[in-house]
């Protein structure tokens, strides 16, 4: 299992729905709430698309310590 709690408090800090950030990530919402969960490791495209539109590095994204 994998662990991404910074691609939660990303999109709730940022008002946005788990289709939101799916749509702009050009997958499904069950896709993205698997990666937010834990059940599936984030490719790390996604990651780097993630990184750019939050305006964060990737190693703030998948840091698990706050």
């Amino acid at each position: 299992m994998y662990y991404y709690p910074r691609l939660r408090d990303m999109r709730i800090d940022s008002d946005l729905s788990q289709v939101d950030i799916a749509e702009y990530l050009g997958i499904d919402q069950r896709t993205y709430s698997n990666y937010e969960t834990g059940k599936r490791e984030i490719p790390v495209h996604l990651l780097q698309k993630l990184a750019r539109y939050y305006k964060v590095s990737v190693d703030s994204l998948i840091e698990t310590d706050k």
